[in-house]
């Protein structure tokens, strides 16, 4: 898909926010985007703000962060489904519009993914966000650099999730890891999508005997991609598995 076309839908996902009663946010002013390579709509990345109504909220936040193959944003299904779900719970979501391949690298989808949590930490009195409960939930691609963005934020960061969701991509170790430190980590992914399953079942390992929080849930049938879940037997429960997570882990009520 070229920006050309990518560009047009995201037009159109925008377009839908705003009727959504939802906004953009950029992370960057203009001109001040680090590792920019032009000006154009994707190469200034930016969260949609989805706000839980008032009687909901309960100080939690969420960074959700769409798969695609870093050519492209799933924005339906791992983005605009799962930011409403996180609303139910009484969770601010802030779907991420990440910079794209071949455009972009990993350096500045880990830049993205950081800023977004700082721009969150930084605004928590705005939106009603407890600056210590801010996490990321990333699909696929996104799952991937989810953990690029953990390993790159040590304790204290203000770009460091304060809790990790990795939905079918367990993602690759990094110079300068430390898995010891890693926030409270939800793994899942369906057993017959092997290039997820088997590296999140390795990350879960290595997680515990480091000493650190994790939790995951291997599907025995299934397949990449199945977003929310809604409607598939073989998966249509994953998001309660989650909600439990948060519940036990204090997140959430």
């Amino acid at each position: 898909m070229s920006y050309r076309v990518w560009a047009a839908l995201l037009i159109c996902f925008s377009a839908f926010a705003g009727d959504k009663a939802n906004y953009n946010i950029h992370l960057w002013e203009p001109g001040k985007v680090p590792l920019a390579q032009g000006d154009g709509p994707l190469d200034n990345p930016f969260v949609t703000v989805f706000l839980p109504p008032e009687n909901k909220r309960n100080g939690a936040a969420m960074i959700v962060a769409p798969g695609g193959s870093n050519i492209m944003l799933m924005y339906g299904v791992e983005g605009m489904q799962i930011a409403e779900k996180l609303n139910d719970w009484g969770i601010a979501a802030f779907v991420l519009t990440y910079r794209l391949s071949p455009k972009y690298n990993e350096a500045a989808r880990v830049a993205d993914g950081k800023r977004a949590i700082e721009l969150v930490r930084s605004r928590a009195s705005e939106w009603k966000v407890d600056p210590a409960r801010i996490g990321y939930i990333g699909f696929s691609a996104g799952s991937n650099l989810g953990r690029s963005v953990a390993a790159a934020a040590p304790p204290g960061d203000p770009g460091r999730p304060d809790y990790l969701v990795l939905v079918y991509g367990a993602g690759r170790a990094t110079q300068g890891e430390v898995l010891k430190t890693f926030p409270p980590t939800f793994l899942i992914a369906a057993a017959d999508d092997r290039g997820a399953s088997l590296p999140s079942a390795q990350l879960f390992q290595d997680l515990t005997r480091a000493g650190a929080v994790a939790e995951i849930h291997i599907y025995q049938k299934g397949h990449h991609g199945f977003g929310a879940g809604y409607g598939a037997p073989e998966f249509s429960d994953w998001m309660g598995r989650l909600e439990h997570f948060l519940k036990i882990g204090k997140v959430i009520p």
